[in-house]
């Protein structure tokens, strides 16, 4: 069965992301996220725009798959972390 980080480079490769570009993605997400949990879908792919993945288009369940892997992975507080964490472990087992 595969984990949930392999899902989600696997579902961001599908979107478009190569796999060398996930983990600056995966920074601007968490930071996208982190400076408002509460915030919308809408206003998260505003902020990711403004980072610079203009190309990307979010969808709600890759956003949802993202947080269920942040939060298995320890994010539970995205606001005050870095992504420092998925980039030094980024390294998918099924490539």
């Amino acid at each position: 069965m595969p984990n949930l980080k392999n899902v989600l480079f696997d579902r961001l490769e599908e979107k478009g992301i190569e796999l060398n570009a996930i983990p600056g993605f995966i920074r601007s997400l968490v930071r996208s996220i982190g400076s408002d949990p509460q915030t919308s879908l809408t206003q998260i792919e505003e902020q990711l725009h403004y980072l610079g993945w203009d190309g990307f288009d979010l969808d709600y369940h890759t956003l949802q798959l993202a947080i269920a892997c942040f939060e298995a992975e320890g994010m539970d507080h995205m606001a005050y972390k870095s992504a420092h964490w998925f980039e030094k472990a980024f390294k998918p087992s099924a490539y």
